[in-house]
């Protein structure tokens, strides 16, 4: 019998750890830099983690299809016939690795009918792990404690905190909050900013500008889970493996659902 997606979760977290003491290993060490053919930096951690997490995945559930960041060659046409798959990103953060900020994560989502039902976050520096699978809950685990469970909190829309990529804001994210009062805006790598959101740390994490399914579908099964969402601009929940592309829309990742976080898009506009 296929295990249930929370049944899954012991498996992939020690999966995650053991990956992520590989990863620091090289993050302590020497390592190259290459780029892919998109311009986007890669190292040996990249190449190492995703080995090792297909090869876990397909001990685990071999007849669960795979899909990462380092081999995303799949055909639409073959993809498309997917009903349940694993998307991962070996580390996601890569930028963030290679300035040894700490701020990289591993992703890991269970795909089933376009939506995840199952997300598993690991910072492997800081030993920390979000993790959820669909009707049961998102929770934080650190390594040597019981896991806590994650709550989004209701938003004080005098004191919002907005969380951003280290790489830089864009002209429609400061366009965006030039309407809230006063926003704290943290800087942080990787999902780790959507997992801050989960946690109750942070109120939303607005993102124009590009990036692909692996690097969002962990996050928002968590951040579903402790009661957030992540939605495009129209505030439709994102859905995988429904294009061509791996690429995702712009998105808003937000805790307080009562709020219309769709009231400050006009103002993002150039």
């Amino acid at each position: 019998m296929y295990p249930s997606a929370n049944d899954l979760i012991p498996m992939l977290i020690m999966l995650c750890r053991c990956t992520g003491n590989r990863i620091n290993e090289i993050y302590n060490g020497k390592f190259n830099i290459e780029q892919k053919s998109d311009m986007t930096p890669v190292t040996c951690a990249d190449i190492a983690a995703h080995c090792a997490i297909v090869s876990g995945l397909e001990m685990i559930t071999p007849e669960i299809p795979v899909l990462s960041e380092e081999a995303d060659n799949t055909s639409f046409e073959e993809r498309q016939q997917w009903q349940r798959y694993w998307l991962i990103d070996p580390v996601d953060g890569t930028r963030e690795f290679i300035n040894r900020t700490g701020e990289f994560t591993i992703n890991i989502a269970l795909i089933e009918n376009n939506e995840p039902v199952l997300g598993v976050i690991y910072a492997p520096v800081i030993e920390v792990c979000y993790y959820a699978s669909r009707d049961n809950g998102a929770f934080k685990l650190v390594t040597g404690h019981d896991a806590q469970p994650l709550r989004v909190r209701c938003s004080d829309h005098q004191k919002l905190v907005v969380t951003a990529g280290r790489s830089g804001t864009t002209p429609e994210f400061e366009h965006y909050i030039r309407h809230f009062f006063e926003p704290q805006v943290i800087t942080i790598g990787s999902s780790l900013k959507s997992c801050l959101i989960a946690a109750g740390e942070a109120d939303i994490y607005p993102r124009f500008g590009p990036t692909s399914e692996w690097d969002t579908a962990a996050a928002q099964c968590i951040l579903e889970e402790a009661g957030g969402m992540i939605t495009d601009i129209n505030l439709q929940p994102l859905r995988y493996n429904t294009k061509e592309s791996l690429l995702n829309p712009d998105f808003l990742a937000f805790g307080d659902v009562s709020h219309d976080w769709s009231g400050y898009l006009q103002s993002k506009q150039l």
